[in-house]
């Protein structure tokens, strides 16, 4: 296995673990982020050890999804661009007031 792939799995793992702990503090906007986070460091891994090669300084879950070839399910697939559209917001929120407003406690179970 390379080493930036255990890096991308060590750290997709970390992520998912901060989800669970922001999910725990009601922190729902970072559930979010982290649970995007650890997907794309997984795709990052795939995509790492399929092309040999360093993978794309990007965040777009469907991009990385594409080039590392993968055949999912359509319910798996429009999970990641429901993900992959709502981590924008978390990113860059013009009003993080409203932000945190629109991420109410079903918000990240219905993602």
């Amino acid at each position: 296995m390379r080493k930036d792939t255990e890096n991308f799995l060590l750290s997709a793992e970390y992520d998912l673990t901060t989800a669970k702990y922001m999910l725990d503090t009601k922190r729902y906007v970072y559930v979010v982020f982290m649970c995007h986070m650890a997907i794309e460091k997984t795709l990052k891994a795939i995509i790492a050890e399929k092309l040999n090669k360093v993978p794309p300084k990007t965040h777009n879950l469907l991009y990385l999804i594409k080039l590392a070839d993968l055949d999912i399910p359509q319910e798996h697939f429009d999970f990641m661009a429901k993900i992959n559209n709502a981590s924008v917001v978390t990113r860059y929120p013009e009003d993080f007031n409203n932000l945190i407003r629109s991420y109410p406690e079903e918000m990240p179970e219905n993602i």
